[in-house]
């Protein structure tokens, strides 16, 4: 029996409440989700800022704070933190300057809410059980054999698939490795899911929203067998310009995709969508994976002259940015440790940024592993306004540029004059805002500036420009600059002849052929890292070749054909395991951004190996591995089983697939499927990104970090700021209230109800109407009957002829219910 989800709201929090209480009083080992906070957030900054005062050779106040047992201790004025309380620590007031000044140049914002949040959550510092490395040895000697035989270091097998005694159960190969572990276990599966879960899954599945009427009842008609039937609809769904949309999202969550700065201002960033197109697109077009990634890594190298190539560089422009930043090195160094421990994440399935001040503590990553990786984008120059067109469309710009130019250039050497001195005047009151340091390179003539003295100097000229547009902006229409106002309307006159500027988008490219040192700063000694992969891999430095752009070093080309080499053994395990999560919930491996040993082993070792040999086999096609996957019986296995309480006890998690998980819709589905099933949903494909008050699919939403749609957040939106492999799926009493009560799905409930009255004029047959868009099947009599019976007593007026009242509570009452919004 389905339940109302806010009852399931309710439930679920009154459960929740009790299990909280209980894990008080008990003590338990930290978690792994505590360890990977304390290792990737709080361990890096307490190195980073306080060993150097408060470590194994220096205690200033006789304070040590590089082991728990000494923040307990204390120094000269006490424990330095209370657990759980960091109201009560000094270590909190000293990082917010409060009492004690540490360090002496105040952290930011951000890093003072992570000790904080770490101190508050009782300061877990978890006690390593991995062996010690030998800090001086050659990355190479660190390494046991242990390390070197752990299940993801070892080349991808071509496993003997499975013969299984029931020969007619199995569709393909996968349900052969399925049913191995599933009789090993003394298990047997679900039956098969009838024809109307399946085309309901398949759909939500592929493209995101519920089948049609038409479509179900096509499918349910079709006198094919059912598993030459159902793989129809699959083959249709592949074809539909939805699926990019669908399959697209999951894309841009890992990549930490959004459309806004971060930090307090979160500025627009209004060129963003067109990476947002680009992977819609490629996925509509079931571009190979390996050129999708070449293509985000290095498309400026390997195609300059591509558009879409210098679109898919966005990639590597997701990072947030603090638009009032004055230190411009630390800024720098914050955006490359952000794409380095993204790229680790997405494509090696490792959380990098352990390595980013120590050895890996739990992974054979050294330090040195971490910063090989981040000088492949040493050389990386943000490029804010990539001009999207071909080589031959820029000459023709030009060419009418140049007329324009001819004819206004008088005019507009007039208005460089006006604003010479004035411009100049605000750059510098600007530059004067940045550390002396950076004053002297914006000093420097450009071309005596380094490549990493350029990199700052963008930074910096961001502001600068903002200053300047200010600037402008309030110089514009005032009296005393009456002149320049006068010369700015004349140079209007000429706008006809100007060419129409071409559309921009944010990507990268290097500045030039040489790249800045990357180098591992130990006290006062720094050592030079070249570029190179995971050294238990690849120990030796990476050989760099030629690419097509004369101003590339080619770093970001070489770490792209790594990645994509067929022969990986980490990044094709990694994109196959994310095909079977987005199918089934949970990937083979479950923590599908941490391969290493913080994470979990693979449910199904050989069967994931067969998938990555057949899914580069096969050209690295997403297509082939949908059609692959969906056509097995584990796909179609029914969510009941018929001795489920023996099997939850051999297996609660269901990782052997005795059965199909439940799955409650996600944030863009729920929002989706409301906007189809009422009508109101526009069909228009990319393009510029609009407010969630227009009707078009979620994916085209303004996706702002900080203010989120109201409807997309409350059910776990992706948040942009890291990678996200997998969402929460939460249960709230606010998700409960928005649907219930809140005013969009109470006018989507109208919306459908003028839809249904449009179409059908008796009571039974809108009845009907309503629940095959919303379940996609008809009602039950009793159904009905209590249906009808509803309706009757919402009419309050027997004069009245129209129930469109009762019809949009009718409708309300449907896409508020469990069935619609979860998926067998």
């Amino acid at each position: 029996m389905r339940v109302n989800i806010p009852a399931i709201a309710m439930l679920l929090l009154g459960v929740l409440n009790v299990s909280l209480c209980h894990a008080e009083d008990k003590k338990t080992s930290p978690s792994k989700e505590q360890v990977h906070f304390f290792e990737t957030e709080v361990r890096p900054v307490l190195a980073m800022h306080c060993y150097k005062c408060h470590g194994e050779e220096k205690q200033n106040g006789e304070l040590r704070i590089d082991s728990l047992e000494a923040l307990l201790k204390g120094g000269e004025s006490g424990p330095a933190i209370v657990q759980g309380k960091p109201e009560e620590s000094l270590l909190v007031e000293a990082i917010n300057h409060e009492s004690f000044e540490m360090p002496e140049q105040k952290l930011d914002d951000k890093t003072i809410g992570i000790l904080t949040r770490w101190v508050r959550m009782g300061a877990v510092w978890p006690a390593s059980n991995s062996k010690q490395f030998d800090w001086t040895a050659k990355p190479q000697m660190k390494f046991t054999e242990k390390d070197r035989s752990f299940w993801v270091f070892q080349p991808v097998k071509t496993p003997h698939v499975p013969a299984v005694a029931d020969p007619r159960w199995s569709k393909n190969p996968i349900d052969q490795f399925i049913k191995h572990k599933l009789k090993q276990a003394g298990l047997e599966p679900a039956p098969q899911a009838d024809r109307l879960v399946l085309i309901r899954r398949a759909s939500f599945d592929l493209i995101g929203l519920p089948p049609t009427p038409v479509e179900v009842d096509q499918f349910l008609s079709d006198k094919d067998s059912d598993d030459v039937a159902f793989a129809k609809v699959v083959d249709r769904l592949l074809e539909s310009k939805h699926y990019g949309e669908r399959w697209g999202r999951h894309w841009l969550d890992l990549v930490r995709y959004a459309e806004s700065d971060g930090f307090n201002q979160d500025a627009y960033r209004p060129t963003a969508w067109r990476y947002r197109d680009y992977v819609v697109d490629s996925f509509n077009a079931d571009k190979p994976y390996n050129q999708f990634v070449m293509e985000q890594i290095a498309g400026d190298e390997i195609a300059p002259d591509d558009p879409q190539a210098q679109i898919a560089t966005g990639y590597l422009r997701h990072y947030i940015y603090e638009y009032n930043q004055r230190d411009a090195r630390t800024q720098w160094d914050d955006i490359l440790n952000n794409v380095t421990d993204t790229t680790g994440e997405v494509f090696l399935g490792f959380g990098m940024g352990c390595a980013r001040c120590h050895d890996h503590k739990f992974d054979p990553i050294t330090q040195e592993d971490y910063f090989r990786l981040k000088a492949f984008f040493a050389p990386m120059m943000p490029r804010d306004e990539v001009v999207i067109a071909t080589v031959e469309q820029k000459a023709e710009y030009n060419s009418k540029l140049k007329v324009w130019e001819e004819k206004t250039a008088d005019l507009r050497a007039k208005i460089d004059t006006y604003l010479k001195y004035k411009l100049k005047t605000a750059a510098a009151s600007q530059v004067k805002m940045f550390p002396p340091d950076i004053q002297v390179i914006m000093n420097k003539p450009e071309e005596q500036r380094t490549t990493h003295e350029m990199q700052l100097a963008y930074l910096v000229n961001r502001q600068v420009k903002d200053k300047i547009a200010a600037y402008l902006k309030g110089i514009a229409k005032q009296e005393k600059h009456k002149e320049y106002n006068d010369l700015v309307k004349e140079l209007a006159t000429f706008k006809e002849l100007k060419p129409k500027p071409f559309p921009t988008a944010p990507g990268v490219s290097d500045n030039s052929s040489q790249a800045p040192v990357t180098s591992i700063q130990t006290g006062l000694h720094a050592k030079d890292i070249l570029p190179g992969f995971l050294s238990i891999l690849e120990p030796t430095p990476v050989s760099l070749t030629a690419t097509s752009s004369k101003q590339s070093t080619g770093r970001r080309t070489a770490l792209a054909r790594w990645i994509t080499n067929p022969d990986n053994r980490v990044s094709t395990r990694v994109i196959t395991n994310r095909i079977w999560q987005y199918h089934f919930g949970e990937g083979l491996v479950s923590t599908s951004n941490d391969f290493g040993h913080l994470g979990e082993l693979p449910s199904h070792p050989e069967l994931l190996d067969w998938l990555t040999n057949e899914f580069v086999q096969q050209g690295w096609s997403f297509k082939k591995m949908h059609h692959l996957i969906m056509n097995s019986a584990t796909y179609k296995l029914s969510a009941t089983h018929q001795a489920s309480e023996q099997c939850m006890q051999k297996d609660p998690s269901n990782r052997l697939h005795w059965r199909r998980d439940i799955r409650r819709l996600n944030a863009e589905q729920i929002r989706d499927s409301t906007l189809a099933v009422s009508g109101g949903l526009l069909p228009e494909i990319g393009g510029a990104s609009v407010k969630g008050t227009v009707n078009r699919r979620s994916i085209y939403v303004i996706s702002k970090r900080n203010v989120k749609d109201p409807v997309l957040g409350a059910f776990d939106f992706a948040g942009g700021i890291t990678s996200t492999s997998k969402r929460n799926v939460t249960t709230t009493p606010t998700q409960s209230l928005l649907m219930i009560n809140g005013s969009w799905l109470l006018a989507q409930a109208g919306t459908m109800a003028k839809r249904i009255e449009n179409i059908e004029k008796n009571d039974v047959k809108q009845i009907t109407l309503a629940y095959r868009l919303v379940y996609g099947r008809s009602p039950s009599e009793q159904e009905q009957q209590q249906v009808l019976s509803f309706l009757d007593r919402q009419i309050i007026d027997p004069k009245e002829t129209s129930n469109h009242a009762a019809l949009t509570d009718l409708c309300h009452v449907l896409l508020n219910s469990s069935e619609f919004l979860y998926v067998d």
